[in-house]
């Protein structure tokens, strides 16, 4: 694909791009909230969890499914940007964009099927036998909760890792600002220190909501060039920054001053003078 091939795809597509992640950030909000309403328990008591969760069911299987959305979402938004800037850096690894399509797949439909499956586990403690602890450890023993849970964590974590490289490339073509490639990069790296934490889900609605904003075309100050020009185009150094804020103003970049000649030591050109080299004055004589 040519270069304009490439523009026009992009003109086609980014309206549609716009959507689907301006839905991944709307998406991910929802499901916070829907985390926060309904029935709360601060006890971690197993047999407590299990009550609540029967409780919770209803909201806990629409607040997965949202969520679910909001990843495939992103997961879209992410293939989108990586296919733009692999148009414009061939070398990237193609890696990358299968495993972002596997772990987000992975991620949107395990999360669902596990609170699907602890809702029937919760269900069945609530309205069998005596509600004891033993019965709760045996319902939720095996290895279908636990094989789901770190299918899960395996697939966020390998997802925030495609979302680095993505945002690093993006960056280094031209495709985003130095402020949205670092944001995406922090974005990654908080969602694997901190899974299912509150700041790393506000850090990646945010970065979905600035790609929705970018994507649309009115990005303060002007879309970034790469998206005219369908190639790379690599942000300046700070040097470069510099000289042309200065070209602009019709300055000169100061010149290095010339260096100072070395000062030579006395009598460093010419033979040292000696009192017995040196010629005798003639007195002159008295009258």
């Amino acid at each position: 694909m040519t270069a304009q091939d490439q523009l026009a795809y992009e003109k086609r597509v980014r309206p549609r791009q716009t959507i689907v992640a301006g839905s991944a950030a709307l998406a991910l909000v929802a499901a916070a909230a829907i985390q926060v309403v309904g029935p709360q328990s601060k006890v971690t008591e197993l047999t407590v969890q299990l009550l609540l969760i029967n409780k919770r069911f209803p909201l806990d299987l629409i607040g997965a499914v949202v969520q679910g959305v909001g990843v495939l979402a992103l997961v879209w938004t992410l293939a989108f940007l990586f296919d733009s800037a692999r148009a414009r850096r061939p070398e990237m690894a193609t890696a990358t964009r299968i495993v972002v399509l596997i772990a987000g797949v992975i991620s949107a439909v395990g999360a669902i099927v596990y609170a699907a499956l602890l809702a029937v586990k919760a269900h069945q403690f609530a309205t069998q036998g005596i509600q004891t602890y033993p019965q709760a450890h045996n319902l939720t023993q095996g290895a279908a909760l636990p094989v789901l849970q770190t299918l899960d964590i395996a697939a966020q974590f390998a997802l925030d890792i495609c979302l680095i490289l993505i945002a690093l490339n993006a960056m280094r073509v031209g495709l985003l600002t130095r402020f949205m490639g670092y944001t995406g990069i922090v974005v990654g790296i908080a969602g694997m220190l901190l899974i299912g934490s509150a700041p790393a889900a506000a850090l990646e609605v945010f970065f979905m909501g600035s790609l929705a904003y970018l994507f649309s075309g009115r990005w303060p100050g002007g879309e970034p060039p790469a998206w005219k020009s369908g190639q790379a185009e690599p942000w300046p150094s700070s040097a470069e920054m510099r000289e042309k804020r200065t070209a602009a103003r019709g300055l000169t970049p100061r010149a290095k001053p010339a260096p100072e000649p070395a000062v030579e030591p006395v009598g460093a050109g010419s033979p040292a003078r000696t009192r017995a080299s040196t010629p005798k004055r003639k007195r002159k004589r008295r009258r």
